[in-house]
Order: C-alpha cells, then sequence, then structure tokens
C-alpha cells in the first residue's frame, strides 16, 4: 500500500504517495518532474543517476524513498546559485566536457561530491570516479575537476534550481554587457584523445572496473 513520504528536493520540501521500495530516481522523475538525474542501468553501476541525499554521493536508482524521508535530496537542478553556475559546472562549461550530455549531471554531482571530500584531488582521487561516459571524455573530465579545484570556494545554490528566463523578458542594455570569455579544451585531433596519452591515463581502467 502506498504511504507519504516527506522529504526536500534542491530545498523545497516535497510530499508523495509512492510504495516503500519505490526507487528514489522513479519517484524524482516520474511523480516530482525532476528529469536531471538521468535512467541508464537502474542498478547503480553506470552512475548516470549520481545525486546527493544529506550531501552525500547516492544513485537514486537503488536507493528506495523510504530512506529519505525527512531527508535533504539534491539533484543536478540545485547545484546552481541561481543564474551563477556551481565551480564544477563552470568548469565543464570551460574544459568543453560535454558532448552527447546524458551521462553529465551524475558526472558533475560525482564530481561536486568527490572535491567536498578533498579539495585538492589527485589524479587517482579522480580516477576512482565509476561515472561511465558513452562519449569517452574522461580526460577533459579530469581537466575539469582539476579546474575547479583551483577555484575559489562559491556558496553553492542551497538546493535551489537555476531560474531560466522566460519569454522575452526585458534586456541588459548593451553598454552594461559584459562579453563572457571561456577557454574550451582544444578538440582531439584524429586518432588522439583530446587529453592525449598522459591525461588519458588511468581513469578509463577506474571506470572499467565497475563491470568487474
Amino acid at each position: 500500500m502506498p504511504k507519504k513520504f516527506k522529504f526536500f528536493v534542491n530545498g523545497e520540501r516535497v510530499e508523495v504517495d509512492a510504495e516503500a521500495d519505490m526507487p528514489l530516481l522513479w519517484v524524482l522523475r516520474d511523480k516530482l518532474g525532476v528529469t536531471g538525474p538521468k535512467y541508464g542501468c537502474g542498478v547503480g553501476v553506470c552512475r548516470a543517476c549520481t545525486s546527493h541525499l544529506d550531501g552525500e554521493e547516492v544513485q537514486p536508482c537503488v536507493v528506495p524513498v523510504s530512506e529519505c524521508q525527512n531527508k535533504k535530496v539534491t539533484t543536478i537542478e540545485g547545484l546552481a546559485n541561481g543564474e551563477e553556475l556551481h565551480p564544477v559546472q563552470q568548469a565543464w562549461v570551460d574544459a568543453d566536457v560535454g558532448q552527447c550530455g546524458f551521462c553529465q549531471p551524475g558526472q558533475i554531482m560525482a564530481a561536486v561530491a568527490l572535491l567536498k571530500r578533498t579539495q585538492q584531488p589527485t589524479d587517482a582521487d579522480i580516477d576512482a570516479i565509476e561515472n561511465m561516459c558513452r562519449c569517452g571524455t574522461y580526460p577533459r573530465m579530469r581537466t575539469a575537476i582539476k579546474a575547479a579545484a583551483a577555484m575559489p570556494p562559491q556558496k553553492p545554490g542551497g538546493g535551489k534550481p537555476t531560474e531560466q528566463p522566460r519569454g522575452n523578458g526585458p534586456k541588459q542594455p548593451a553598454a552594461q554587457q559584459q562579453p563572457q570569455q571561456t577557454t574550451s579544451a582544444p578538440k582531439p585531433s584524429d586518432g588522439q584523445s583530446s587529453g592525449g596519452e598522459e591525461d588519458s591515463g588511468t581513469l578509463l581502467d577506474g571506470i572499467g572496473s565497475a563491470f568487474g
């Protein structure tokens, strides 16, 4: 029989009717419309759904909603501070990590959790991230994480999702607009990885360990 479960999602208190063993990912996507965490494998291996539960990295596809009672769930939607990206999100943009984008939310949430555990991660720390990337952008992930680690601390969004501008609202006067400058990682040439042989390191090996 369905029960009522109350918890917080990106700073907002929610209440859902669900079976106690329903995975949190199903609740987020199907009942609450929070689609940042992606369904990949359903068994906690690919980690495309990676989110945070009370600040700790979890895979919602294997966490029953009953374990979330009165706890705080943070997904990729709650990472930014208004229109200001979290340092890890900004680093992802600057390093041009995104390809298809399907795995990116989970990767970013895993990177944020890593930088909470250690502010100066080593290559071994980064290689231990088990999130799969279907496009193989592991060298750029490493570049982005190291760049984010070097950024000054930034207050996170407190779980409040970024508000996207709607319609044709007022625009900033041209005189006040500042051009955005981003530094993109060099595109890989044919036959070469985007981070070079040295950057490709053991990250792919570490990812492969998820499959035993």
